[in-house]
């Protein structure tokens, strides 16, 4: 059995005891449907749990089961139905996640997650005291946030948007019609995931460069070929409207050009930066990535173009530096 498979598993049986412990006769097809397998599977289940139990082995600290009616009774397995308890690392990220959820704009269920996060809270003690002390800003911006709003109504309505949005690979401002799929914060930056119609293919916008959005009176649902993206790892996946970044790569950064998709690489000109080997140029919809891999590499790597984003790379190790002082 693989990995993933036994720990879906592990987790089904931990679910199981307390279900079934509170389901005395219950049918064995009944069981199976409600967790989405087979009876011969649920059955497989039910011979494992037979030889679990508390410490010990002997007859008395195993789970009784028994199946053989057709209706499944269990015993002798309140030890494992009860319920599991948080521990630090997972209460403190529970309550950064509660509180920075918190933060979204829009929120309507303020309520709910209120009364979550001071329950929470009081349960886990210090714990929750030292989750106070990590925040994490998933704010928009006083410019972005009446955009951020906008693009959420016709999300809620199912409403296509008038997009005002500024292409900076070319400094020009275009106009065009999107049915929005979702909203996405991604390292502090808010993303509208649609299918534009001028492109005739999904994009990501970022929400700080929608100088305007203007919902239509028109239906906004996505047609069918639009499928959403990998945010977490295509990010800086190519698209024509987006910034060209230029690198230069000492050799032992050569291995960017294999792990990160570029638009050219081709051998460094003589009269530049003279530990260069490569000179590589890629596209971005946003240099974050881009400035953090930078950081990375170290004098491992040139910024030739654009300047500001050299500057800021600059600026950003400086910061770092000065926080070891």
């Amino acid at each position: 059995m693989s990995g993933s498979a036994s720990t879906e598993r592990l987790s089904r049986l931990l679910a199981m005891v307390p279900y079934l412990l509170t389901h005395q006769g219950i049918p064995l097809e009944e069981a199976s449907e409600h967790f989405g397998i087979s009876d011969d599977d649920l059955v497989h289940d039910l011979e494992l749990l037979f030889v679990c139990g508390t410490p010990g082995h002997m007859p008395d600290d195993l789970i009784d089961a028994r199946w053989d009616s057709g209706r499944i009774y269990l015993s002798n397995a309140d030890p494992i139905a009860r319920p599991a308890r948080l521990g630090v690392d997972e209460a403190v990220a529970l309550l950064v996640g509660l509180r920075t959820l918190a933060q979204v704009p829009g929120l309507h269920d303020r309520e709910a997650l209120e009364g979550a996060t001071a329950k929470l809270s009081e349960a886990t003690g210090e714990a929750g005291r030292a989750a106070g002390s990590v925040t994490v800003d998933v704010s928009s911006g006083e410019e972005s946030a009446g955009v951020l709003e906008t693009c959420r109504a016709a999300l809620r309505d199912h409403r296509r948007l008038h997009l005002s949005y500024l292409v900076p690979s070319r400094d020009e401002r275009t106009e065009r019609d999107v049915d929005p799929m979702r909203l996405v914060s991604v390292e502090g930056r808010w993303y509208l995931e649609a299918w534009c119609h001028r492109a005739e293919g999904v994009r990501l916008f970022r929400v700080d460069r929608i100088e305007s959005a203007e919902v239509l009176d028109v239906d906004g649902t996505p047609p069918t070929q639009a499928v959403s993206r990998d945010v977490g790892s295509d990010l800086f996946k190519p698209s024509p409207d987006d910034l060209v970044v230029t690198i230069d790569l000492a050799q032992q950064a050569a291995w960017v050009v294999d792990y990160y998709p570029v638009d050219s690489v081709e051998d460094a000109p003589e009269d530049g930066w003279e530990e260069a080997a490569l000179r590589v140029r890629l596209r971005t919809a946003d240099t974050h990535w881009v400035h953090r891999l930078l950081l990375r590499l170290g004098a491992g790597a040139r910024v030739v173009d654009p300047p500001e984003l050299a500057v800021d790379v600059r600026n950003g190790a400086l910061a770092a530096l000065e926080r070891y002082h």
